[in-house]
């Protein structure tokens, strides 16, 4: 004798039917699931893959305004464990001329953006505005200059700078408005493992002056 076949009425259902309650229990929970998931993975992503940063200086004129919000690739230098800043996976050591962001060592708690100059070993000297890594004339020089006096060294170390050596593990690093950067030359060297990534693009830039968008330099790259 063959299996036999259930076979149900047209328009009966051999299912249980459903509660309210507990539908209404489970699309709250899968609400709830979907947004601890984006939540985490935003989390993830601004940790260890890239972040945005908005200028709010003119220290690093021209190349980037008051005004710019940029994108900060935060792994390119190797992924590092939160807080403690320990790198666990070295990737890549930061170059001269890159833009990065790192706390402000004087005060952490605030974010600075410098170009890299000085690598670990190198010697800088800066002579009546001139840079000078290693006695070699820093050529082209991404800085900028708009105050055509030079002050001595004995007044101040923004014309006038070194000789000095970058130590192992840090970095020497300046503004692009020269005349107006409060960086290596006053406070000192960054150390790697507080260096939060490179900038490498502007997303959106905002002129606060003139009210309006900078439609130009939205999606321009960083070098």
């Amino acid at each position: 004798m063959g299996a036999k076949q259930l076979a149900l009425k047209k328009g009966h259902s051999d299912a249980l039917p459903a509660n309210p309650e507990i539908t209404g229990k489970s699309k709250l929970r899968e609400n709830i699931e979907a947004i601890l998931i984006a939540i985490v993975l935003a989390l993830f992503i601004r940790t260890f893959v890239v972040q945005a940063f908005k200028i709010p200086s003119g220290s690093m004129k021209p190349t980037l305004q008051i005004g710019d919000h940029l994108l900060v690739n935060k792994f390119i230098y190797g992924i590092k464990l939160p807080f403690i800043h320990k790198t666990i996976i070295p990737i890549s050591e930061p170059k001269r001329k890159d833009i990065i962001v790192f706390p402000y060592p004087v005060n952490p708690d605030m974010d600075f953006i410098k170009r890299v100059i000085g690598l670990p070993g190198d010697t800088i000297r800066v002579k009546n505005k001139k840079i000078y890594i290693n006695n070699k004339l820093l050529s082209p020089d991404p800085g900028v200059h708009s105050d055509p006096s030079f002050l001595p060294a004995g007044l101040s170390r923004r014309d006038n700078y070194g000789p000095i050596t970058v130590p192992e593990g840090q970095y020497f690093v300046m503004g692009d408005n020269r005349d107006n950067s409060y960086d290596s030359r006053f406070w000192g060297f960054v150390d790697k493992s507080v260096i939060l990534g490179k900038a490498f693009i502007i997303y959106w830039s905002w002129n606060s002056e003139d009210f309006g968008v900078r439609w130009r330099r939205t999606g321009m790259l960083l070098h």
